[in-house]
């Protein structure tokens, strides 16, 4: 009986052992590739270290301003920007490779698609403009508005530019004919 129990243990020795080495061994590389690398994994874009850049006259009517937050990059192939527009001011209508989310942030804005609507959108609102669908969006005529645009980007494009839109048609009183 003695010797079964001996027997026993040496087999389990001989089978932890082996086991226990290679966690020692693991955990040593997990710590040794992490001091390797040296540097963070996350990365951290300190408020106010990217300028504000007015919203170009071309794509936009009234006064914009535009925040960049973060570039696209291969692993999140979409970026962000905050983007303030002042009472009346808006972008020129536009449409989205892969389509853009709207965070409304602060005031009270408009946003219309092609052949729609005009809606109202308000800070807590979310809205989704869809892949290829022209659309346009601002501030409402007497409220300025803030919303972060997140926004997809293929073959390093992420919007397509078309033309402005009118007083008509930011009040509402012109038709649209689908093109």
């Amino acid at each position: 009986m003695m010797q079964s129990r001996e027997i026993r243990m040496k087999t389990t020795t001989l089978l932890f052992l082996p086991f226990s080495l290679l966690i020692a061994v693991g955990s040593f590389a997990g710590r040794a590739a992490a001091a390797e690398a040296g540097k963070p994994s996350q990365s951290i874009s300190p408020a106010g270290s990217q300028a504000s850049v007015k919203g170009p006259a071309a794509y936009f009517t009234g006064q914009v301003r535009v925040d960049p937050l973060f570039p696209a990059h291969d692993a999140a192939p979409y970026s962000g920007g905050q983007v303030t527009f002042e009472p009346g001011a808006r972008s020129a209508w536009h449409i989205h490779p892969t389509g853009q989310h709207l965070l409304v942030t602060a005031g009270v804005g408009r946003t219309q698609e092609w052949g729609g609507p005009i809606v109202e959108i308000k800070a807590g609102d979310v809205i989704w403009c869809p892949p290829g669908v022209k659309h346009w969006h601002g501030a409402a005529p007497t409220t300025a508005m803030t919303h972060i645009a997140i926004t997809g980007t293929v073959n390093g494009k992420n919007v397509e530019w078309l033309e402005k839109v009118t007083d008509e048609q930011y009040n509402g009183k012109q038709g649209h004919t689908h093109e």
